[in-house]
């Protein structure tokens, strides 16, 4: 899922840079023309007329721009994320706070970013306990990434207090996979009575809740995930590979070999 206000964000942005773009193209075209309004010789309503005209009769500069510019953010974007990584490995792959499934000793890690209330999420569920049955040498790290809302967060607090209850995470997996693999709305209420029935003490969960390790903890891993570029849930990180959105188990299973051994398929 798409943060839908981050990405207009970005959309407004990318025009106004787009126009800049075109702005610049016609200036060049019209170079000319606009030593002649610095001189007298043309009036500045007869230059921008004949840009007007120009943008009018030739559209495709504007797509060439918004497509140019499109490579150019992406490319800047790829190359800031793979920054990030290189320095924030420790805290994407070994972060002795964040939930681990599968082998811990593996020889490939993958951590996925996800949102209690993504759609997206809970069908990808599938896609991790799969990777994890079948690639016995898989290391599978959860972080939070509460951002579709108050009860997003309230469900994320809830899950950072079990695992500081239950450092082994046999328990937490078990509480993640029910909250995330049920219906409805997940905020603070839903998940304590999921928390309540895998067999947490509550007593302890809703003091770790107010205390400050489960506040860090989720906002080390939004910052973490900001920092990376993510703009969706789920996204995942595989070696030197960032992915956003629930690309399938196909393309995770490529990007999990790519890691093991350079090629999708080892």
């Amino acid at each position: 899922m798409i943060h839908s206000s981050r990405q207009l964000s970005r959309a407004i942005r990318k025009m106004a840079r787009a126009l800049m773009l075109v702005g610049a193209t016609a200036w060049l075209a019209f170079g000319p023309h606009s030593q002649a309004i610095a001189a007298g010789e043309t009036s500045q309503d007869q230059f921008d007329q004949r840009v007007h005209d120009y943008i009018l009769a030739h559209p495709e500069v504007i797509m060439e721009a918004l497509q140019s510019l499109d490579v150019r953010q992406r490319e800047a974007e790829a190359k800031a994320a793979s920054a990030v990584l290189t320095a924030k490995t420790d805290e994407v792959f070994r972060d002795s706070a964040s939930p681990v499934g599968g082998n811990a000793q593996g020889n490939v890690t993958m951590a996925e970013f996800f949102d209690y209330n993504c759609g997206y999420c809970k069908r990808a569920m599938t896609d991790m306990l799969d990777l994890l049955k079948n690639d016995p040498k898989l290391k599978f790290v959860l972080k939070e990434f509460p951002v579709l809302g108050e009860g997003s967060v309230q469900a994320a607090q809830v899950a950072a207090a079990a695992r500081i209850q239950d450092k082994g995470g046999k328990k937490y997996l078990e509480f993640h996979q029910k909250l995330l693999g049920g219906r409805g709305q997940a905020d603070r209420a839903r998940a304590l009575a999921v928390a309540k029935d895998v067999g947490f003490d509550m007593a302890k969960l809703e003091k770790d809740m107010a205390g400050d390790e489960v506040k860090q903890q989720i906002e080390e891993s939004l910052k973490l995930g900001e920092a990376l570029g993510l703009n969706g849930t789920p996204s995942y990180v595989v070696g030197s590979d960032i992915v956003v959105g629930a690309v399938g188990i196909d393309a995770l299973k490529g990007k999990i070999n790519a890691a093991r051994c350079g090629k999708e398929t080892c």
